[in-house]
């Protein structure tokens, strides 16, 4: 692997580059926003790579093309040249396939998205998000790390192979979506009606990243979601202040549903929401205790004094990345403006997301908060579902799980650590439940990346890093 390194290693200054230019283009899922160009501008570079490429809609029918461009599916493939009858992936051995459609050469497949997240509020990003910027070995912007930065080190991953071995080890094939950031509408649909199209032995997920200490992370899984709105409305429209004393206040109403909801011990209160949690395997929690003690850098990062509930040590471990949680991400009701505005508001609004951990169901939790509010006198306030989805994850004793262990030794120079399930969320249950693959991941971040917040950024060491663990992996996953 040492030619296709020095490959990476000369050649990493123009891989940042296309980063930079795709970090140029706002894909904001939310906002509809250069959705189209980006989806263009990732196959062209896919292509030029060799794949067939194929720009998917999610709703239309199995391979139809896109027409409308609108947060569609960039789908590739690059099917082995050189794959011989007989060539066998211990990495592959008993994986995928048996829940998708065979073919005739071994395939791993790449999940990954080009869109992000909105980028407001502006006026706290010390350079502008989608101007990305260099500093002090940082590359700052919106969408460097989550997750146009992954994409771009695996496709310098490619190039590399291409250039010094003139082929890919395998085949390959990509699933890059473009609406991942909203909660990846359809794509368990999606997944289901293209299932021989995304056919494969295992996957890479969309990206992880280092410990504070700078030891590589290979998540796993993930968490599941819901993500919903509540809405109040108490009058026709807004009044004077001094209606207090004989008008409902929208603001009030809602504020007291959301207090039912959790705890001030942060045990959430819906009843029955519990029901249903998985306990870890000793094989997880013995991950979770393998992993350093980071609670004293966190808290610095986020300049807290101590965690929620006082948590430390292995109980601030355990609870970050195997229990749900119940988070409000924002409310919105009466005067915002700067200065004084006496007003009594008609309407309130918060959006909220659930964090779920196996075998939590999120429509069935979306059932259950609907009855606690009516239950607890609340059945004005409207519910509207954004988002859901499933957890999921791979057992840590699959075959991938070493290979992946051993390529990213191989990238980083240092020993990985095995995490059962990020403390975040994505699509990946239908990956594992449709297609039946293992899947594991490995990426450019660091706990200090920003990924969702102003001056999102990464460390060009470990883009350097991961782009060879991404190298590495293809050479190990069969035996190349």
């Amino acid at each position: 692997m040492q030619d296709i390194f020095k490959y990476i290693e000369e050649h990493n200054d123009e891989a940042i580059g296309e980063l930079i230019q795709l970090c140029r283009l706002p894909s904001v899922s939310a906002k509809g926003e250069a959705i189209g160009e980006t989806a263009e501008w990732v196959s062209g570079r896919l292509r030029a790579l060799g794949f067939e490429v194929r720009v998917i809609e999610k709703s239309a029918a199995k391979g139809e093309v896109s027409s409308s461009g609108a947060q569609p599916v960039v789908y590739a493939e690059s099917l082995s040249q050189s794959f011989q009858e007989g060539h066998h992936s211990p990495a592959a051995e008993g994986q995928g396939r048996e829940k998708g459609t065979p073919s005739s050469a071994p395939t791993l497949l790449f999940y990954n998205h080009y869109d992000v997240q909105p980028a407001e509020p502006l006026e706290l990003w010390t350079s502008p998000p989608f101007e990305p910027m260099m500093r002090d070995g940082n590359l700052y912007g919106r969408g460097v790390c989550d997750d146009k930065g992954n994409l771009v080190a695996r496709l310098a991953a490619l190039r590399a192979w291409r250039e010094v071995r003139g082929e890919f080890p395998c085949s390959l094939k990509f699933c890059i979506e473009g609406d991942e950031e909203i909660g990846s509408p359809q794509m368990e649909e999606f997944v289901e009606a293209n299932r021989e199209l995304l056919a494969a032995d295992a996957c890479v997920w969309e990206g992880s990243g280092v410990t504070w200490d700078g030891r590589p992370m290979i998540p796993l899984g993930v968490k599941g979601l819901l993500y919903v709105e509540l809405g109040c409305e108490t009058i026709s429209h807004d009044a004077h202040s001094s209606y207090g004393t004989i008008l409902p206040n929208a603001a009030w109403r809602l504020t007291w549903a959301l207090s039912t909801i959790k705890g001030l011990d942060e045990r959430v209160l819906i009843e029955g929401f519990y029901d249903d949690v998985r306990e870890p395997t000793a094989e997880e929690r013995a991950a979770i205790e393998a992993m350093p003690d980071e609670e004293w850098e966190t808290r610095k990062a986020y300049g807290i004094k101590e965690a929620v509930a006082g948590l430390r040590g292995l109980d601030f471990r355990l609870r970050h990345y195997l229990a749900p949680t119940a988070t409000i991400d924002g409310l919105t009701s009466g005067y915002q403006g700067d200065g004084a505005k006496t007003v009594l508001p008609a309407r309130a609004l918060a959006k909220m997301d659930f964090r779920l951990v196996p075998d939590q169901d999120p429509h069935d939790i979306m059932t259950k908060l609907r009855k606690h509010l009516d239950s607890h006198g609340f059945g004005d306030i409207t519910l509207r579902e954004f988002g859901a989805e499933h957890p999921a994850g791979t057992p840590i004793g699959a075959p991938f799980v070493g290979v992946m262990r051993e390529a990213v030794r191989d990238g980083f120079g240092a020993e990985p650590l095995i995490v059962p399930t990020m403390a975040g969320t994505g699509p990946l249950y239908p990956f594992i439940e449709t297609l039946g693959l293992p899947v594991a991941d490995c990426g450019v971040g660091y706990p200090d990346a920003r990924i969702h917040a102003p001056d999102e950024n990464i460390r060009i060491e470990d883009f350097l890093r991961a782009t060879k663990a991404v190298a590495a992996l293809l050479g190990r996953f069969w035996g190349a």
